[in-house]
C-alpha cells in the first residue's frame, strides 16, 4: 500500500490563548457591561409604570335543597363540564359585558382609555400607507373597548372551576375597579339570562297546560265511554269482572273434585266392609253415625248381660237365648244402618258428581266471556295508557309552571358563580421589575462583549497556531508502491531522543498506563519480529482493554495466528469496498482482541481506495481503547500519515545487532520519531488459552 507526505499547513485554533484573551480585556468587558446596565436605569426610570390586579369566580350552582321544588339533592353535581367552564371566559369576554364595564365606570372620559396618543414617525408610515388602520377614524366607543379587551385577561385555572378576571393599567384603582365591574356586570347578566329564561317558560307552559287539560279529559271520557259499551265490569284488583269469576270457579271446581274423590273413597271402603263381612268399626263414616253408637252401646251391653247370666244359667236357658236373640236383631240393626249410610254416602257422591259438571259448564261460559273481555280490555289499556300519559305531562307542566311562576313573582333567581376574591388596590407595580432587568442587562452584557472579544481575537490570527495539513499525496505511483507502505492523519509529538529495549509484558503495560489510542510496530527483521505485536496486543486484551490488531504487513503474517490461518476478508476488501466493517473485524482464537487480517482482495485493487485509510484509523480509534497496527519491514517515511497525537512507536526487533535494525532506527530518528520502544518476542512465553474463541 502507499505512503503519504505532507503537502500543505493549515491552521489550528489555540483554546487557551483565544479564551485567555477575556483576562487581557476584563476592563472593556466590564465597561461594556456597566453601559448595559446604565441603559437598564434609564429604560427604568422612564418607563411608566403598570399596576395589575384580580378577581375569581368559582362557577357553582347556587340553588341549595330548600329551594327546589322537590326538595331533594338530586342536582347536587357539578354545574358545567370543563368545556363549559371554558366556555363562560368568552362569554365574559363578550362585546356587551366590556360595553356595560366602560358605561358603569365612564371609561370614555378617563385619559388612560379615551385619549388618542401621539402615534411614532414608524406608525406614521404604516398608517399612510394603510398597513395599520388609524385610530383617530375609530369611534371613542370602539377605542375604549379595545383598550380594555388589549389590558384584560381572563382565563380559567386548570383543573378547576375557577376563573381569574386580570387587569393591567397605569393606575391602581383602574386596575381593581374594573375586573370587580367585570365579575358583577357578568354576574348580574347571568341572573337575568336565567330570569328569562324563566319568563320564556312560563309563556311557553301557560297554553301548554290549556291544552293539555282538554286533552285528558277527552281521554278520560273515552276510556269510560268504552267501558260502559262493552260491558267491562271491573272488580277487585282493578281486573275484569268476568276475569275474575273464572279464575274463583276454577278453584271452586279444584275443591269439588276433591270432595267428590273423597266421597267416592268412602263409599268404596264402605261396600267393601259390607260385602266381605269385615268389621265395621274401623270405618269413619259408620262410626260417626248416632243411631250406630247407640246400637254399639246397646250390643255391648247385651254381650256383658249374656256374659253374667251364662255364669249360672246354660245355654239353653230361656233367659240366655232370649238375650242371644236380641243381640242377633242388634247385629242385624247395625248392618241394616250402615247400608243406610252408604246410601247415603252414594248420594254425596252423585250430589258432588252434579255440583262439578254445574261449574264445569259455568267455566266454559266464563272462558267464552272472559275471550271477548281479553279482547276489549287491548283496547281499553290502550286507551287508559294514552289518558295516564296525558295527566303525568299534564302534572308535570304545572309542576315547572308553578315553579317558574313563583320564582318569577318573588324575584328569586340564584346565577350559577360567584366572586369568592374581589381585587384589590396594588400597592406596587408589576412592571417594570428592577431587579431582574438589571441582572438581565449586566449578564447580558458581559456575554455580548465577550463574544465580541473572542471574535475579534479570532479574526485577528492571534489566537491560531499552524500544523500539519490534512491533504493526503501518495510519495510515489501506485503502479511502483510496496504492498507494506501505509497512510494515517497527522504527525506524532517528539520526545527526548532515546530508544529502550522493553519485554512483552512492559510494552503491554505502557500502553495501559499512557492510555495510547494507537501502537505503530516496525518489524524490520521480517515475519518472525511481527509476533511482537500480536502478544502485545493479547497482554492488553487480558487487562481488559478493548484491543484491535490491524495486520499492514505485506504476507499478512501477524493475523495468522489469531486466525488459524484462514483467509478471511481484511482491511483490503474494506478499501476495495467489497465488505464492510463488520465483516473484516474478526475475534483472536485464544484472547478477547479483535483482529482485521490483510484480507482476500489484490493490493493493487485495495490501492485506489488507499485515501480511505486514516478516516478507518480514526473510526477504529473511536470504537477501541487500543488500536496496534503491525506495519512490517516498512520505510520510516512511509508512516508518517500513520502517526496520530496520542500514538506510541515501537521497534520490534529479534537480534537487536542486526544491520536492517539499526538502519530503521536510524531512518525513524531522522524522521523525527525520537521516542522509539524497542520490544522483543524473545524469551516470552504465551499462556496456553483456556478456551478457543469463535470469531465474533
Amino acid at each position: 500500500m502507499p505512503g503519504f507526505h505532507n503537502s500543505a499547513d493549515y491552521a489550528d485554533i489555540d483554546l487557551g490563548r483565544l479564551f485567555a484573551s477575556l483576562a487581557r480585556h476584563w476592563f472593556r468587558i466590564l465597561v461594556g457591561a456597566l453601559v448595559a446596565v446604565a441603559l437598564a436605569f434609564a429604560f427604568i426610570w422612564t418607563a411608566t409604570p403598570l399596576y395589575r390586579a384580580e378577581t375569581r369566580l368559582l362557577i357553582e350552582s347556587r340553588e341549595s335543597v330548600f329551594t327546589r321544588p322537590d326538595a331533594s339533592a338530586e342536582n347536587e353535581r357539578p354545574l358545567l363540564d370543563e368545556e363549559g367552564v371554558t366556555s363562560q371566559v368568552q362569554v365574559i369576554l363578550s362585546a356587551e359585558n366590556l360595553r356595560n364595564v366602560a358605561q358603569k365606570l365612564n371609561l370614555a372620559s378617563d385619559a388612560e382609555f379615551g385619549a388618542l396618543d401621539e402615534p411614532g414617525k414608524v406608525k406614521q408610515f404604516l398608517i399612510l400607507t394603510g398597513l395599520v388602520n388609524d385610530p383617530a377614524q375609530m369611534p371613542l366607543e370602539d377605542r375604549v373597548l379595545k383598550k380594555l379587551h388589549d389590558n384584560l385577561s381572563v382565563y380559567r385555572i386548570e383543573k378547576s372551576r375557577v376563573i381569574v378576571i386580570e387587569f393591567s393599567s397605569r393606575s391602581p384603582r383602574m386596575a381593581s375597579a374594573i375586573p370587580n365591574a367585570l365579575a358583577e356586570v357578568y354576574v348580574a347578566a347571568s341572573r337575568a339570562a336565567k330570569q328569562d329564561t324563566n319568563v320564556d317558560a312560563t309563556d311557553w307552559l301557560a297554553p301548554e297546560i290549556a291544552d293539555l287539560t282538554e286533552r285528558v279529559r277527552e281521554a278520560e271520557a273515552k276510556v269510560a265511554e268504552f267501558r260502559a259499551k262493552s260491558g267491562l265490569i271491573v272488580g277487585a284488583g282493578n281486573t275484569v269482572l268476568a276475569t275474575q269469576q273464572l279464575s274463583e270457579l276454577s278453584s271452586e271446581l279444584s275443591r269439588v273434585k276433591a270432595s267428590r274423590a273423597i266421597a267416592e273413597a268412602n263409599v268404596e271402603s264402605v261396600r267393601r266392609a259390607l260385602d266381605g263381612g269385615a268389621t265395621l268399626d274401623t270405618l269413619p263414616d259408620i262410626v260417626s253415625s248416632p243411631l250406630i253408637q247407640s246400637l254399639r252401646d246397646r250390643l255391648a251391653q247385651t254381650r256383658a248381660q249374656i256374659a253374667d247370666v251364662s255364669i249360672t244359667l246354660l245355654p239353653n236357658h230361656p233367659r240366655v237365648r232370649a238375650l242371644n236373640a236380641q243381640l242377633d236383631n242388634l247385629e242385624r240393626q247395625i248392618r241394616a244402618e250402615a247400608n243406610n249410610v252408604l246410601k247415603g254416602l252414594n248420594a254425596t257422591v252423585e250430589t258432588e258428581r252434579a255440583r262439578e259438571q254445574q261449574i264445569v259448564a259455568d267455566l266454559n261460559r266464563l272462558k267464552a266471556e272472559s275471550g271477548r273481555a281479553g279482547e276489549q280490555e287491548v283496547d281499553l289499556r290502550a286507551l287508559e295508557r294514552e289518558a295516564a300519559a296525558q295527566r303525568d305531562l299534564l302534572q308535570s307542566y304545572m309542576t315547572r309552571y308553578r315553579e317558574a311562576s313563583s320564582r318569577q313573582d318573588r324575584n328569586y333567581v340564584p346565577a350559577d358563580a360567584r366572586i369568592f376574591s374581589r381585587a384589590t388596590e396594588p400597592a406596587e407595580p408589576y412592571y417594570p421589575r428592577k431587579l431582574p432587568i438589571v441582572g438581565a442587562a449586566f449578564g447580558g452584557g458581559l456575554l455580548l462583549m465577550s463574544i465580541l472579544t473572542l471574535l475579534g481575537e479570532l479574526f485577528s490570527g492571534r489566537a491560531t497556531v499552524q500544523s500539519v495539513g490534512a491533504r493526503l499525496e501518495p510519495a510515489y505511483d501506485i503502479e511502483d508502491a510496496p504492498s507494506d507502505v501505509v497512510a494515517a492523519p497527522p504527525a506524532q509529538k517528539a520526545v527526548s531522543a532515546q530508544t529502550r529495549d522493553m519485554g512483552i509484558a512492559s510494552a503491554a503495560r505502557l500502553l495501559i498506563e499512557r492510555g495510547a489510542g494507537r501502537a505503530l510496530f516496525v518489524s524490520p527483521e521480517g515475519n518472525d519480529a511481527a509476533a511482537s505485536s500480536v502478544l502485545v496486543a493479547r497482554e492488553v486484551a487480558d487487562a481488559g482493554i478493548r484491543v484491535l490488531l490491524l495486520d499492514l504487513t505485506a504476507d499478512g503474517v501477524a493475523a495468522l495466528p489469531m486466525t488459524d490461518g484462514n483467509a478471511l476478508p481484511g482491511i483490503t476488501n474494506l478499501l476495495a469496498s467489497t465488505a464492510q466493517f463488520t465483516d473484516i473485524i474478526h475475534a483472536d482464537l485464544f484472547s478477547d482482541a479483535h483482529v482485521i487480517p490483510a484480507g482476500t482482495v489484490d493490493p493493487e485493487i485495495a490501492m485506489r481506495g488507499i485515501e480511505r485509510l486514516p478516516m478507518i484509523l480514526d473510526a477504529l480509534d473511536s470504537a477501541y481503547s487500543v488500536v496496534v497496527v503491525e506495519c512490517g519491514a516498512v520505510r520510516a517515511e512511509s508512516i508518517r500519515r500513520l502517526v496520530g497525537e496520542d500514538s506510541a512507536l515501537f521497534l520490534s526487533v529479534i537480534d537487536r545487532n542486526d544491520n536492517d535494525v539499526a538502519h530503521t532506527r536510524q531512518a525513524l530518528e531522522a524522521e523525527g520519531y525520537t521516542n522509539i520502544q524497542m520490544v522483543t518476542p524473545v524469551g516470552h512465553i504465551a499462556p496456553p488459552p483456556a478456551t478457543d474463541r469463535s470469531a465474533a
